[in-house]
C-alpha cells in the first residue's frame, strides 16, 4: 500500500480530483430510445440536474433509477449553477438532462455547460436522441448542410424579420415551434417564402407521430380543419443557390425561359410555374405575371 504524505504531488492530485458533468441525452418520446451508457451514468452519478424534475422522475422510475434529483431551469440558473459547481468541485459527478433530447439544445442547460467549462471542469457528452436530427433526416430534404434556428420568435414582427433574413439561405432550415403558433408561422412563411417546400414533423417517436410535407399553403389547408397538437419541428428546404441569388436579378425574359424550359421537359404550365416559384421563392402569381408580361412582349 502506497502511503501519501500531505503535500506530496500525488496527494495534491488526489485532493483536487473534481467531478465531471455528464450531458445525458434522453428520449424525445418513446422511453425505449435511450442508450445503455446513459442509463449506467444516471445510476452511478451523485446527482441528476433536470429541467423539470417531475418529467425526469417518470423516466427514472421506468428504469428503476433512484439517484437524487435537483432542478436546473431558466428561473434558478445563477443559484443552481453555483450549487452544481460546488458539487463538482467536491469530486462528485453530475448528470445533466433536459425534458427531451440532448441537454444544451434550446434549453437552459447550455448556461451550465458554459459555466462548468469556464471553471476548468470536465464536460462529457453522451450521444443519443435529438429531435433536430431525427426531423431533418425524415423530412427528405438535403442533409449535407443545414441550419438549426431553435424556436421561431413569438412576436409576429420579429418572426417575419427572421424569415426575411433567411429568405436566400441555401441550407436546409430546422425550427422548433409551438402548436399554438404554428398557423401564424405558416402564414408568415407563405407570405415571405412563397411555395418553398417544407415538412411539419409532429410527435416524433410517439404513438401519433406524423410527417406532413408540402408548401405553406397546402399545410395551412390541412390545419384548417385539424387543430395542431404536440411537439412540432419545422424543416424547410433551402433556397437553390444556383438558381437564386437575389430576386432583382430576374427579369420577365429569364422567368419565361425557366418556365418554358420545364414545359419542354414535359411539365404542364401550371406545374412549371409552381416549380419556378419554388426555385425563386416567389409567389406563384408573381411568376405567372412575369411569364405573361414576356408572352405579351412587355
Amino acid at each position: 500500500m502506497l502511503l501519501l504524505k500531505e503535500g506530496d504531488p500525488l496527494s495534491l492530485l488526489t485532493e483536487e480530483r473534481h467531478g465531471s458533468l455528464y450531458l445525458c441525452a434522453t428520449p424525445i418520446g418513446n422511453l425505449e430510445d435511450i442508450t445503455l451508457r446513459v442509463l449506467k451514468v444516471l445510476k452511478e452519478v451523485s446527482l441528476i440536474a433536470a429541467e423539470d424534475t417531475r418529467h425526469t422522475r417518470k423516466l427514472l422510475s421506468h428504469y428503476d433509477i433512484h439517484t437524487p434529483l435537483t432542478s436546473y431551469h431558466s428561473h434558478n440558473l445563477a443559484e443552481k449553477g453555483n450549487y452544481l459547481l460546488k458539487v463538482l468541485r467536491e469530486g462528485k459527478d453530475v448528470a445533466l438532462v433536459s425534458d427531451a433530447g440532448m441537454p444544451g439544445i434550446s434549453d437552459p442547460g447550455h448556461e451550465l455547460i458554459v459555466q462548468v467549462l469556464a471553471a476548468g471542469l470536465k464536460v462529457v457528452p453522451l450521444p443519443g436522441p435529438s429531435a433536430v436530427i431525427t426531423a431533418l433526416v425524415v423530412a427528405g430534404f438535403p442533409t449535407d448542410r443545414f441550419c438549426f434556428e431553435g424556436f421561431l420568435p413569438r412576436k409576429p414582427k420579429e418572426r417575419r424579420e427572421l424569415l426575411e433574413k433567411l429568405k436566400y439561405e441555401a441550407r436546409t432550415l430546422v425550427f422548433y415551434e409551438s402548436p399554438y403558433r404554428l398557423i401564424s408561422a405558416l402564414q408568415d412563411m407563405e407570405t415571405v417564402w412563397g411555395d418553398r417546400p417544407l415538412a411539419i414533423v409532429r410527435e416524433l417517436t410517439k404513438t401519433f407521430e406524423e410527417v406532413l410535407r408540402g408548401d405553406a399553403a397546402s399545410l395551412l389547408k390541412h390545419f384548417a380543419s385539424i387543430v395542431p397538437r404536440g411537439e412540432i419541428t419545422i424543416v424547410v428546404h433551402g433556397n437553390n443557390p444556383v438558381i437564386l441569388t437575389s430576386p432583382g436579378e430576374f427579369d420577365s425574359h429569364e422567368v419565361y425561359a425557366l418556365v418554358a424550359g420545364l414545359e419542354n421537359q414535359g411539365k404542364s404550365r401550371k406545374e412549371a410555374i409552381k416549380d419556378v416559384a419554388r426555385q425563386l421563392c416567389w409567389p406563384k402569381n408573381k411568376v405567372y405575371q412575369a411569364f405573361i408580361r414576356h408572352d405579351k412582349g412587355e
